[in-house]
């Protein structure tokens, strides 16, 4: 895919300028090459992450725990090409899009006319395919290769095409995905623009994170990492499938979606019978689209005196994870629906545990809007973007560090 110049000149005039320029400059002439697994790697300070085209997907994030190990921090697959094999398709560490999350009925309006897309998740007798659309569709961006378009020691940017009425979505979509390592932070810049009608965007990251490197001898599950999410005082309100209801919810003191208030251990709610049905029909856990309420602090600065929008941290290893966005909203999943049968990689694993993610073995963090907040109008969340509207994007901050130097 080449992109016209008028186009990489507008997304690189973003407000995503400085990031992405940067990266984009890369080695030059040099032709991007991958190593023997298929994987581009960047590094930072004590910091290393290796990226596939696949989805402009994260495959390995590698940081030394406070006893000196190198930990291997998300979920992944050891080969690139088998990516787009496996069958169980976790979104494993890409980029969810033309629409992350999900969209009700699969359905949406713009403009009076509406839009039916594929849908791929709650089949039904009726509806053999699906009664909604989850990350946009059976075929949505992280199911699709992306073009390396540079690549340097510390950074990589992937470029993206989606044509007109791919999914049944409206209109192309281009997009420029750029990540990269200074110091401790992975920094992540996305933009997309729609190129010829009116069309959903929304973007995400969607990494499985086990701050342990799957390696915890005492127990191969997360639920041991501790999260505070201090600006996460409202969720969106979903039905038992996780469709938003139009309702934003209080997550009140104490309640099990209290993570505001002081850190508290993902897995602290568990016995809880309150949690029960949280994550959905007859599910225990988390998946679920907290709001990042900053309205109050006026005009702030994302990417760090106002503090991050999430910390997740684990005792065991001594990692902690601050994440900064300028996104509103923050989903956080607690892998309940891992059951065992996806592999670690070589990087990772404990002797004393089958060497699979289990059941509530990970945790998804996902900067990005309110979700399905195109069928939710009362919302005014600007999620539906015209060729005269400028890009859409997303900018987010991950700082890697250890709990002793707090």
């Amino acid at each position: 895919m080449k992109w016209p110049t008028s186009l990489l000149a507008l997304a690189l005039a973003s407000p995503l300028a400085s990031a992405a320029s940067s990266a984009t400059t890369g080695k030059g002439d040099d032709t991007p090459t991958p190593d023997k697994d298929g994987k581009y790697w960047i590094h930072g300070d004590g910091l290393s992450a290796a990226f596939i085209p696949y989805g402009a997907s994260i495959s390995n994030l590698l940081f030394e725990d406070q006893y000196g190990i190198v930990r291997d921090l998300v979920g992944g697959f050891d080969n690139a090409s088998y990516y787009s094999v496996d069958k169980q398709h976790p979104h494993f560490g890409g980029v969810p899009g033309r629409y992350a999350n999900r969209i009700k009925n699969s359905s949406f309006e713009i403009d009076g006319q509406t839009y039916k897309v594929a849908a791929n998740e709650n089949p039904t007798p009726a509806n053999p395919d699906g009664i909604d659309t989850l990350h946009g569709g059976p075929d949505g961006w992280d199911w699709r290769n992306f073009t390396v378009v540079s690549h340097s020691d510390s950074s990589i940017t992937f470029s993206f095409e989606d044509p007109d009425g791919k999914e049944g979505f409206p209109g192309e979509v281009v997009s420029l995905i750029t990540y990269s390592l200074t110091g401790r932070d992975w920094d992540f810049t996305m933009v997309a623009l729609a190129t010829t009608e009116k069309t959903p965007i929304m973007l995400s990251s969607h990494t499985y994170w086990n701050l342990d490197g799957f390696a915890n001898n005492e127990t191969n599950t997360a639920l041991n990492h501790s999260l505070h999410m201090p600006y996460g005082r409202r969720r969106i309100g979903v039905d038992n499938i996780l469709i938003p209801t139009g309702e934003i919810l209080s997550n009140d003191r104490g309640s099990v979606n209290d993570f505001w208030s002081e850190p508290r251990q993902i897995g602290a709610a568990l016995q809880d019978p309150a949690l029960l049905g949280n994550c959905g029909f007859n599910c225990t856990g988390y998946d679920n689209c907290y709001t990042i309420d900053r309205g109050n602090q006026g005009d702030f600065d994302w990417r760090g005196d106002d503090g991050p929008v999430a910390t997740m941290s684990s005792a065991w290893s001594g990692i902690q994870l601050d994440i900064f966005t300028d996104q509103v909203a923050f989903q956080v999943y607690s892998c309940h629906g891992q059951n065992g049968s996806m592999a670690l990689k070589q990087t990772q694993g404990a002797t004393d545990f089958p060497r699979t993610i289990p059941k509530y073995g990970c945790v998804v963090l996902e900067v990005e809007d309110y979700i399905d907040g195109i069928n939710n109008p009362q919302w005014g969340r600007k999620q539906v973007y015209g060729p005269l509207d400028g890009p859409y994007t997303l900018q987010a901050k991950y700082r890697f560090s250890l709990t002793s130097e707090h």
